[in-house]
């Protein structure tokens, strides 16, 4: 399907959250630490809403909540991994979105510009995008509808898009985001710490 194409038809990209994690290593889920009074959750699904995205879905799990502006999906299967996790976002979309980007809610620098660039890619003619900082691959993904059942079926365990973004490497477009985001993530409380001290500082900026 072409630009043209695509842009004729009513169809819209949805913003994809996964929030479903215990937080291990944190001691408590993810989704419910809060940042600047904001808990995680909240924040990922607005900058997703903000950066272009509607509608926005979000997955939970071990913390079931429920998210204003926000679709949410309780996935009974968390415990699996992230895998499970966006199996049931991506069989939960409705027909009309043609496209979705996939974000974590441990990744709270992620920011709306960033988001904008993939949905930039999108209007280009990209039906696989990914963000990268420094040459690396990290989040955000965006993911055209017809490389779902792709990504359904290498999503596993703790694995995301990651395994289809090797193994289809040559479908995917790579966006730079290291002037408008940072991909840094919370796993443990030193890296809620640092992530607190940062946004306080104000050198969070990519």
């Amino acid at each position: 399907m072409t630009t043209r194409e695509r842009d004729a038809e009513t169809t819209s990209v949805a913003g994809l959250l996964l929030a479903a994690g215990e937080g291990s290593r944190l001691g408590r889920p993810k989704a419910l630490v809060e940042l600047e009074g904001e808990r995680l959750v909240d924040r990922g699904a607005r900058i997703l809403r903000e950066g272009g995205c509607d509608p926005v879905y979000v997955v939970t799990g071990a913390a079931d909540v429920t998210v204003e502006a926000a679709v949410t999906i309780h996935n009974p299967d968390w415990a699996d991994g992230m895998g499970s996790s966006l199996r049931m976002g991506l069989a939960t979309l409705p027909p009309g979105v043609d496209a979705v980007v996939v974000a974590l809610a441990d990744q709270p620098l992620v920011t709306p510009a960033a988001i904008g660039r993939l949905l930039g890619a999108y209007r280009e003619g990209a039906r696989a995008a990914v963000a990268t900082y420094s040459g690396n691959l990290r989040n955000p993904v965006l993911l055209g509808r017809e490389h779902w059942p792709s990504v359904h079926a290498l999503a596993e365990g703790d694995v995301g898009a990651r395994h289809f973004l090797r193994a289809y490497s040559h479908l995917v477009t790579m966006v730079a985001c290291d002037d408008v985001a940072r991909p840094d993530d919370i796993d443990t409380p030193e890296d809620l710490d640092r992530m607190r001290a940062l946004l306080a500082s104000g050198e969070n900026r990519p």
